[in-house]
């Protein structure tokens, strides 16, 4: 009789399990195809009142709500070669309530290849029922302020 308790807890352990990796292999592929320059399987994640927050006062900072927003931050950021490296994919909570940590390397480089940006951080994600509900990114202020000027010096 002991064994069907210990049967339930286990598959429920597995499933959670299996499901905090399809997260973080559809995040990881997101994030791949977005540095190719291909956003859609990102934008169909979106909620439609999706929000993204990027803190500081660089041309980047603000709080986007909604897809069309969110839509143009993701475009910016594909039109001057910015590219997100995934170290880390942190995922808990159940399907209604899923919490992401997403730990990551970003850089850019200039035409001839020379590296231009490089900062770290990490974006914190909240998804609800496969939706992309919110999520915020921190990383050195300070450096996207100098992408800014690198930017702004290449017009």
């Amino acid at each position: 009789m002991r064994a069907r308790p210990v049967a339930v807890a286990l598959g429920a352990a597995l499933a959670e399990r299996m499901y905090a990796a399809a997260v973080r292999a559809l995040l990881r592929e997101s994030v791949r195809r977005v540095n190719a320059g291909d956003p859609r399987l990102l934008f169909a994640a979106y909620a439609r009142d999706v929000r993204f927050v990027f803190p500081g006062d660089s041309s980047w900072g603000g709080d986007y709500r909604g897809r069309e927003e969110v839509k143009g931050f993701i475009h910016r950021f594909i039109d001057v070669g910015l590219a997100l490296e995934p170290t880390d994919i942190l995922v808990d909570g159940p399907p209604w309530n899923t919490r992401v940590c997403l730990r990551f390397t970003d850089r850019a480089r200039a035409p001839d290849g020379t590296l231009v940006y490089e900062n770290e951080g990490v974006i914190f994600i909240r998804i609800a029922w496969g939706r992309l509900r919110h999520y915020e990114s921190h990383e050195d202020t300070q450096k996207v302020a100098d992408f800014d000027r690198w930017l702004a010096a290449q017009r």
